[in-house]
């Protein structure tokens, strides 16, 4: 048997400036974009350039009790992981895109890492695996 996670919904307060920062400050592809008149929303989905695994969801808040989880669906912890085949390359590109990195780049048993945020105050790891990490062959 083969099953995988294809998507993680991410939700988002606005699906246009959700967009913008993903793809023109994060540097991802805009993979699909379609309007679901039958539920009033978007089918809006989003990968780094040469991905082939999971993707990201972005889903716009439909009501208040969604609206509370917009920049905490992990209760502050790092949220979401994106590994790089050049750390140094990425990070230089992203703070000057102006992402905001809450903890510098440092050097791990695992690899090279350094949190940034979202537009609404996610936390992401931006991060380069050891060649011997377990998951550097499946990124």
């Amino acid at each position: 048997m083969r099953q995988s996670i294809i998507h993680i919904a991410l939700v988002v307060k606005d699906y246009d400036e959700a967009i913008d920062f993903y793809v023109n400050k994060l540097n991802v592809d805009l993979i699909e974009d379609t309007f679901q008149p039958e539920q009033n929303k978007r089918w809006v989905v989003v990968s780094p350039p040469g991905a082939n695994g999971v993707t990201l969801l972005l889903a716009r808040a439909s009501n208040p009790e969604q609206g509370e989880f917009i920049g905490n669906q992990a209760g502050g912890r790092v949220f979401l992981f994106l590994s790089t085949d050049d750390f140094w390359r990425d990070y230089h590109r992203m703070v000057a895109d102006g992402i905001n990195f809450m903890r510098e780049p440092s050097e791990a048993d695992y690899g090279t890492v350094a949190v940034f945020e979202d537009l609404y105050g996610n936390l992401w790891d931006l991060l380069q695996l050891n060649p011997d990490h377990p998951m550097a062959m499946r990124t």
